[in-house]
């Protein structure tokens, strides 16, 4: 039987959930029915490169420089011809994008395959996957316009819309992109079983605690008011010892250490950088937070509640639909969930008697962690991921 031929194409392979998704994909296929083809651009300067994993799982990939993550118009319109190019080439049965701009690139060549191959059996079926709610929060309103409007477009074209969760999927709905019959919701799948296995509280005193932050240093994870919750935290709990830890790198890493000098909390707060060992990382936190102003389904909440870990987060994008699942009583700024804390976005002083009650409440902490291990154990493993995505690719390519 002739093998179904996937050309999966990614922006760049940065540190984070979509290279992460991507490289599982690429390396989980069945081969005796999948062929893959890995294409990538390159990593900015000041992010964190993820290819190492690529080369781990030992998935092979074409680079195309011209694919980045900065718009030029001269670069973007080479990378174009190198994809319609490499389409042409590979005659795939599936074109499958991820990432906004790879997502526009990718299926524009397919579109242009598609219109100028002058066969009627040359016709790839396009599939692009949403990792976030990315309507809100990355663009200014005359960018976000143009973006909806280029999604609109893209999406009368697009045979299958993947979005990892329901929220995103009613956003573009709202938005005029795609249909409801087109639109399929394909969770998150990772790596967890390392994590799984780790103990959710190991801590020998209670008055010594440490609380992390995991992801790229970018305004959209907005770590410049979560070091205001540290600064709110240590003011209202002198005598409660906490260390604070941001693990990752990025674009706004000196900007970040000038603001916690500032605040007075430079001794409070470590970066860390970023982290290969991240069953290592997770099993020496108490807390995971997450404060930014958008947000698909993120991983680091994902591992943290493999791990055991209470996690407290801004309530944004998916979010409400990772922590919460059942009813929520309501604290002074906060809200309880089933497996975590909620807090309105940007509100510092929610957050920060969020905290405090998770650090003053041992057994609160170990129920969370708890709840937030069983609920992701199934949900979000990778092989669930990969038997999704097999099945939808088998049934558009019949």
């Amino acid at each position: 039987m002739e093998k179904i031929k996937i050309l999966r194409i990614i922006a760049r392979l940065n540190i984070g959930g979509p290279a992460r998704h991507t490289v599982l994909l690429n390396r989980g296929l069945n081969k005796d029915i999948f062929q893959t083809i890995l294409v990538h651009g390159v990593v900015d300067k000041d992010e964190g490169d993820m290819g190492y994993l690529a080369c781990e799982k030992g998935v092979r990939s074409v680079i195309i420089p011209e694919l980045s993550r900065r718009i030029s118009w001269r670069s973007d319109l080479v990378a174009f011809w190198k994809l319609h190019r490499l389409i042409k080439k590979e005659k795939p049965d599936i074109i499958h994008t991820h990432t906004a701009k790879a997502g526009t690139l990718g299926r524009l060549g397919g579109i242009a395959y598609k219109l100028f191959s002058g066969s009627k059996v040359a016709h790839p079926k396009l599939i692009h996957t949403f990792h976030g709610h990315v309507l809100y929060g990355y663009f200014g309103k005359v960018k976000n316009k143009i973006f909806i409007w280029i999604e609109r477009f893209l999406a009368k074209f697009t045979d299958r819309i993947i979005v990892v969760n329901q929220r995103i999927k009613k956003e573009l709905l709202s938005f005029g992109i795609g249909s409801p019959e087109k639109i399929a919701v394909i969770p998150l799948g990772l790596e967890l079983k390392g994590l799984l296995a780790l103990e959710g509280i190991k801590r020998e005193t209670e008055n010594n605690f440490s609380v992390g932050i995991i992801g790229r240093l970018v305004p959209i994870k907005n770590h410049k008011m979560f070091l205001e919750v540290v600064n709110e935290f240590q003011r209202a709990n002198r005598k409660l010892r906490t260390d604070f830890f941001i693990i990752g790198d990025g674009e706004l890493r000196e900007e970040l250490q000038k603001y916690a000098k500032q605040l007075g909390i430079e001794e409070n707060v470590v970066f860390m950088g970023w982290q290969k060992e991240l069953n290592e990382v997770y099993s020496n936190l108490d807390i995971v937070a997450l404060a930014s102003l958008n947000e698909g389904t993120p991983v680091s909440l994902i591992e943290a509640m493999a791990a055991g870990k209470a996690v407290i987060s801004s309530d944004v994008g998916g979010v409400n639909e990772l922590v919460n699942g059942g009813e929520s009583a309501i604290g002074g700024g906060y809200k309880i969930g089933k497996r975590g804390i909620l807090v309105k976005s940007g509100d510092v002083k929610g957050f920060s008697e969020g905290l405090r009650l998770l650090l003053g409440d041992s057994a609160l902490r170990k129920r969370l962690g708890r709840e937030g291990k069983e609920f992701v154990r199934e949900r979000f493993s990778h092989e669930r991921l990969i038997k999704d995505t097999e099945n939808l690719y088998r049934g558009l390519a019949i």
